[in-house]
């Protein structure tokens, strides 16, 4: 059977042919990246998972991923690694906000009919199969602030649970520069969403994109390739924001994970 290595730290040394590895812990809103010289075709509980030709890959847990994910690799010489990944379930913070006005809560038909339209093109940035790899290379924060808000945490509004939180928050000054949290190309720049406002998603191959939102404006073009840390627009409160705060999300394809659990401990300035 075939060697499986699950490691915590970034990639160091390619694998060997056959050899499949994983960087990451499987845990619910974790991404997992992944080597697999010699692989044809990958599955996560059947659904399919892109590979490189060098055999790099990647896949993530959503906030409600099961106990137990499966994962098949198939390779070039016809033999399979199939593995059941154990997933740690995390617990989610839970906050209840009354006395809202109730459009807040749930808009008017004319805004639904926005944001549906709105929804399918961040939902068509997400569904992008490009064959970049520069996910492997790790991720940075993309600014530096209190987190004003966590993934996975839930809200009742006026007694109605809403959907888990997509990504963090990260209060900011107005006007401070958002750095690339890793090379990419630019899917979305749209300066104006319903929810979202000055809204940015980054490409970084086979399904993981980040996303920058509520941002005051952008310095980025759709198809503009960019480098980790180049600066691609400012902090704002566009949208439905209360106040400067930079929204930030990572996805694989439609499932929504953890950006903290890709990055270091934020490291914030002196003085």
């Amino acid at each position: 059977m075939r060697a499986l290595t699950l490691a915590l730290l970034v990639l160091a040394t390619p694998a060997m042919a056959g050899e499949v590895t994983l960087t990451g812990t499987p845990t619910q809103g974790a991404l997992l990246v992944g080597t697999a010289p010699g692989a044809v075709a990958i599955t996560l509980d059947k659904r399919t998972v892109p590979v490189s030709p060098e055999g790099v890959f990647a896949f993530g847990l959503g906030v409600d991923a099961a106990p137990t994910a499966h994962l098949t690799v198939k390779f070039a010489d016809g033999t399979e690694d199939a593995r059941d990944l154990t997933v740690t379930k995390r617990t989610w913070q839970e906050e209840r906000v009354d006395g809202l006005a109730p459009e807040t809560v749930n808009p008017p038909k004319a805004v639904l009919d926005r944001i549906a339209k709105e929804n399918a093109l961040i939902g068509k940035a997400f569904a992008r199969t490009t064959v970049g790899t520069s996910f492997a290379s790790g991720f940075i924060w993309p600014v530096t602030g209190r987190l004003s808000g966590v993934f996975g945490s839930r809200r009742v509004l006026n007694g109605q649970p809403m959907s888990p939180h997509t990504g963090v928050d990260i209060a900011a000054p107005g006007g401070t520069p958002i750095l690339a949290a890793a090379a990419g190309v630019v899917a979305l720049n749209e300066p104006n969403l319903y929810y979202t406002g000055g809204t940015v998603i980054l490409d970084h191959g086979q399904g993981v994109t980040t996303t920058y939102a509520h941002l005051s404006s952008s310095t980025v073009k759709v198809g503009q390739r960019v480098a980790q840390g180049e600066v691609i627009g400012k902090v704002g409160a566009t949208g439905r924001a209360t106040g400067a705060n930079l929204h930030w999300q990572i996805n694989w394809f439609d499932v929504r994970l953890d950006p903290e659990l890709v990055v270091p401990p934020m490291t914030r300035p002196q003085g």
